[in-house]
């Protein structure tokens, strides 16, 4: 067994609050002396995806063993310590209605819920233009552009909506038009919808918004099945609730922040989980898999790789990889993201009439939330910063992009957002681990040639991961979904 040792609070959260977690014990990485052990199943990743499989596995009467590349567990979900003693989430951090598993998970380790703040307006800043809209009223959260646009955006979305409906979530590739709509990008079919230039910039907003990827990078099969996943086994997949807050994706967030949820479910599993340990190769050696990670070597009968398919592939495997499976993980780029949180003595924008929540056709954040705690004894905005913004930032130092995000937020909502009390960013794109975020996504041609390869086990190794889900891909959810399928795939194998 690995030497184990009592994590500090830091290196356990990635600088997060630990709450009353009482998680000890974590197996350490590259510090402890060359160990080996001998499970049923290896688990490569100590997300969200990895974690679920462990837990349903040991829960089914199996051994098991998780290899955390980072020094602590969640993935792309982290909560970020902040100067006042808070804490605020750098990466996943929202659930809403039909996000069925991850609510039940987190229900079941006492992680509670509470409501993404939503009173008061909403900001459009469009044209160097400040125009608060109500969200109540027939448009919803729509912003208020001029008419023709917004018939022209109704009308696209109804259409993608209807598409989407056709989309076998457990197989997109087999949709009756997927080749046709596989072959083209989500901006070639939106130059030809959204004719009226204020539609097309809403809908533009929607997807980098949702994908962190420009419309010219995605298949438009690959959004149309997005948009079907993002319901479950009884509820239709709707753009608008990929979009919304009230009623969509953005509607709650969770107490303690969202990495609350792995911490707790990696304190069940106790010394199983080892951080520090990114895994370098997996070599079938006779009927059991050998995985070689930084500082320990795991002997498995069966594997789970829960990672996104561009990171699994920076793995040696022995023997190779399918072609069908290797070809697809070299097509699936990850998303480009950055979360941008300012920090202020109050939330004061909510005295304006305002909830925190703007959208703008300028700048280097496009999108901001409220992300201030429950009891609203500090403010705090947070703005994502995505595709084309993000990668223009990418070797940009910290003070840039702060000051290019406080110019933003003081177009927003005023020149008290561009003199916060701290800031704190979280830089996906050059996280080594991540690479990106939320999501790999598919372009043009890859779903229909390769998508069958995305979960299809090679002998006893098993995909995991948010991109493999049926449901709520790229989302917690989907994550636990995926973690949950593998188990089961595991355990039936076993026996």
């Amino acid at each position: 067994m690995a030497r184990e040792r009592q994590l500090s609070r830091r290196s356990l959260l990635g600088g997060a609050a630990a709450g009353a977690v009482g998680l000890t014990a974590l197996s350490a990485g590259p510090a402890a002396a060359a160990a080996s052990r001998t499970v049923d199943v290896a688990i490569v990743g100590g997300g969200i995806a990895g974690l679920t499989a462990a837990r349903d596995l040991v829960a089914g009467g199996r051994t098991a063993a998780v290899l955390e590349a980072r020094d602590r567990v969640g993935g792309r979900v982290v909560n970020l310590k902040l100067a006042n003693g808070g804490y605020t989430e750098g990466g996943g951090e929202f659930i809403g209605p039909t996000q069925d598993r991850i609510k039940a998970l987190a229900d079941s380790l006492g992680v509670a819920t509470f409501p993404t703040y939503n009173t008061g307006a909403n900001l459009l800043y469009k044209n160097g233009k400040r125009t608060p809209y109500d969200t109540g009223g027939l448009l919803g959260s729509v912003p208020p552009v001029d008419a023709a646009g917004l018939a022209n955006a109704a009308i696209v979305q109804s259409e993608l909506d209807s598409m989407a409906a056709q989309v076998p979530v457990a197989a997109p590739w087999t949709a009756p038009k997927a080749a046709e709509w596989d072959k083209q990008t989500f901006e070639s079919w939106l130059n030809a919808k959204a004719v009226i230039p204020s539609a097309k910039f809403l809908l533009d907003l929607a997807c980098t918004s949702i994908f962190s990827a420009q419309p010219r990078e995605l298949s438009l099969l690959y959004v149309l099945y997005y948009i079907a996943a993002a319901g479950n086994e009884s509820t239709a997949g709707t753009l608008e609730r990929l979009t919304d807050t009230a009623g969509g994706a953005q509607e709650s967030r969770f107490v303690g922040g969202s990495q609350q949820v792995p911490i707790k479910l990696a304190a069940a599993l106790g010394d199983r989980v080892v951080l520090s340990a990114p895994v370098r190769s997996i070599t079938r050696s006779g009927g059991s898999y050998v995985v070689t990670a930084d500082g320990i070597t795991v002997t498995a009968t069966r594997v789970v790789v829960a990672l996104p398919p561009p990171l699994a592939a920076r793995i040696t495997y022995d023997p190779l990889l399918p072609a069908a499976r290797d070809q697809l993980t070299q097509r699936m780029p990850m998303g480009s993201i950055g979360k941008a949180i300012a920090v202020y003595d109050t939330p004061f924008w909510r005295a304006d009439g305002l909830n925190g929540q703007a959208v703008s056709d300028s700048g280097v954040v496009r999108s901001t939330f409220d992300n201030s705690p429950p009891d609203g004894s500090y403010g705090a905005l947070m703005g994502f910063i995505e595709a084309d913004e993000m990668r223009a930032y990418d070797a940009a130092g910290e003070a840039e992009i702060k000051a290019a995000v406080l110019t933003d937020y003081a177009n927003y909502f005023g020149d008290k957002a561009g003199n916060p009390a701290s800031f704190v960013l979280q830089r996906w794109d050059n996280e080594g681990f991540s690479r990106g975020g939320p999501v790999a996504y598919a372009p043009p041609g890859v779903l229909t040639e390769y998508g069958a390869a995305l979960r299809e086990p090679v002998g006893g190794i098993h995909w995991a991961g948010t991109e493999t889900s049926t449901f709520w891909t790229g989302f917690m959810d989907g994550a636990v979904r995926s973690g949950e399928r593998a188990a089961k795939e595991v355990l039936a194998a076993l026996g």
